[in-house]
């Protein structure tokens, strides 16, 4: 039985974990993803992270649950999934030529001591002056409604953007590896280490 457990039903992030060569299972946990009163971005995708991972502690004893978040910030605003087609358009017309910050909160719970870690990373994406036509075409042919910010940067997304910045382009998608990595390594499972 694999030691590592993905606390998510996303297939982005499945395909990023793919990546690292380590057998793994993985479930999607039910919760409720808004945002209490008062709670800052960061504390927000820390809970959210945390929460996903714990809810499968229970059924994975002697494991290693990754848990993952992601909420993207513009204007002040705290903007998770798009509720349908036009919400998706009407985030992507807002994001038109401006910065849009991306917090994606990361935890790793070790079920065989019950210790924990999480944290958050950051990525910016500067958008490029859409079109409305443009960003019509782009919801009709990628239907974004599970990604926070209307888009996906792993496929038709790529196309709407000026730039991008940050330290790990796996955070945008929903997965920082290179943090997840360091974070397995202090929980003893290398991805690079001798295969068990």
């Amino acid at each position: 039985m694999p030691r590592l457990v993905l606390a998510s039903g996303s297939r982005w992030r499945r395909q990023l974990l793919d990546r690292l060569g380590l057998p793994y299972a993985w479930q999607g946990p039910e919760i409720d993803e808004s945002p209490r009163p008062g709670e800052s971005p960061g504390g927000l995708v820390h809970r959210l992270a945390l929460t996903k991972a714990q809810q499968l502690a229970g059924e994975w004893p002697k494991h290693l649950i990754v848990g993952s978040d992601q909420v993207a910030l513009f204007a002040g605003d705290i903007l998770g999934k798009p509720a349908d087609l036009a919400a998706a358009r009407a985030q992507l017309a807002r994001f038109s030529g401006n910065r849009v910050r991306f917090l994606t909160g990361l935890a790793v719970v070790d079920t065989r001591n019950g210790h924990h870690r999480v944290c958050h990373e950051t990525y910016d994406v500067v958008f490029r002056r859409l079109h409305d036509d443009e960003i019509a075409r782009y919801v009709e042919r990628e239907q974004p409604l599970e990604c926070a910010g209307s888009f996906r940067m792993e496929g038709l997304g790529i196309t709407l953007f000026e730039r991008l910045e940050g330290d790990d382009p796996n955070t945008l998608i929903g997965l920082p590896l290179i943090r997840l990595c360091a974070m397995l390594r202090e929980a003893g499972l290398d991805p690079l280490g001798p295969a068990s």
